[in-house]
């Protein structure tokens, strides 16, 4: 299996210096292709409408132009040939994956979002796709090696293991870090356990088990809402471009980073609780960008250019909870260890799984409360989040059966 490891990068002054400047020729790197293909695009592409066929349909300017002009482009800027051939490289790929996404999502009817300019704080990793190609881990001294930077102590909490396949350096505020991509790794199994759980996801509880147990929501972003406020009011106030402005915004950028720390330790933590119990993990298959989705407006038709209350603003308190929670991290998180720890993890259509009854009956007048579940037509009553849990494992047993079968 593949597997990234994460660790906190150690430079000194002067390699801190020598990362800025690799960053900032990498996104100068960017943003130079990116114009050229919309210089080509406007000078061929629009001159032509019938460009695109079956025999040709791709762009006039792609990587393989691009990536060929680098010698070149080396050989008459210094500063930028001091870095890493590869590394430029994978900053023309990360480009042309950037319009390949950008034409499947147009290919599709999806919003497409065309590829723009990086600024400075936006653009924030640089990629070295081949270990030993001008980039060299040192596991043995915890250490890395990068071409026009020199190498760097790292703090590596654990062990890597596998086969290093890409090694990025990324910045995280004022923070920088190693990333380490390793194929090969090992599957490390663990012992049966002979149970299963299923798994209910919420706002008041993070989550509910089918064993009644109830894991409370930290809730980390309404913890520190109030130094997020102030921090943001801070940066409102600033002057555009000055370096007030820019201490500000790093200011505002670390706090969430916290938070947003915060959150996935607790996802880690908990995910590896459940994995380590339980052989077989059931959970809801939920579309959390649809439910965080706002409102449509509804227009007044009495009086034009009005509208009509849509409830946006309790939808939008709503929205907040369920971003805090992070149940999309939480559930790729717990797939990934699972997978590493050889468990079963399957995933339960969510449809009726909190109004429906083992007798078979569904209605929403089931659900009597937030907290409670009184069945309208046989009488079971029960907590509301332990019978919604109960219903995805006998969901998620039944359909494990179905595919082995």
């Amino acid at each position: 299996m593949r597997r990234a490891y994460k660790f906190r990068l150690r430079p000194t002054v002067g390699q801190h210096v020598r990362l800025e400047s690799c960053l900032k020729a990498q996104r100068e790197l960017y943003n130079a292709a990116l114009q050229e293909r919309r210089d080509a695009y406007d000078r061929v592409v629009k001159q032509s409408p019938f460009y695109y066929s079956s025999d040709r349909p791709k762009g006039p300017v792609g990587y393989n132009i691009q990536s060929a002009q680098l010698s070149d482009i080396r050989e008459l800027r210094p500063d930028i040939a001091q870095w890493s051939f590869s590394s430029q490289q994978a900053t023309l790929r990360r480009l042309n994956k950037a319009f390949a996404a950008y034409f499947r999502r147009v290919k599709a009817g999806e919003e497409p979002g065309y590829p723009r300019f990086k600024a400075a704080h936006r653009f924030d990793s640089v990629e070295w796709p081949k270990d030993g190609d001008e980039c060299r881990w040192k596991p043995e001294v915890s250490r890395v090696y990068l071409q026009g930077i020199g190498e760097m102590k790292v703090s590596a909490h654990r062990k890597v293991e596998g086969r290093v396949k890409t090694i990025c350096v990324k910045r995280e505020g004022r923070r920088w870090y190693l990333v380490l991509s390793c194929d090969d790794v090992p599957v490390q199994r663990l012992e049966p356990t002979g149970k299963a759980v299923g798994i209910d996801v919420g706002i008041v509880s993070f989550l509910t088990t089918s064993d009644h147990e109830h894991v409370d929501n930290p809730r980390w972003a309404r913890v520190a809402a109030q130094r997020l406020a102030r921090s943001q009011q801070v940066l409102s106030r600033k002057k555009r471009g000055s370096n007030n402005r820019r201490a500000a915004r790093d200011t505002v950028a670390f706090r969430h980073a916290k938070v947003a720390n915060q959150r996935r330790d607790f996802h880690h933590k908990l995910a590896r609780t459940l994995v380590t119990d339980y052989d077989v993990i059931c959970v809801e298959d939920l579309k959390v960008a649809n439910m965080v989705r706002r409102p449509q407006a509804v227009a007044d038709s009495e009086q034009p250019g009005t509208f009509l209350p849509n409830g946006a603003a309790a939808k939008g308190g709503l929205n907040r909870s369920i971003s805090d929670a992070g149940w999309g991290q939480f559930v790729s998180i717990l797939r990934a260890k699972a997978e590493e720890a050889g468990r079963a993890m399957v995933s339960v259509n969510p449809r009726h799984t909190s109004d429906g009854c083992d007798c078979g009956h569904v209605s929403q007048a089931n659900r009597v409360s937030q907290a409670v579940f009184r069945c309208q037509a046989c009488g079971y009553s029960a907590d509301a989040d332990e019978h919604a849990a109960g219903r995805i494992l006998r969901a998620g047993l039944a359909l494990l059966v179905a595919t082995a079968a």
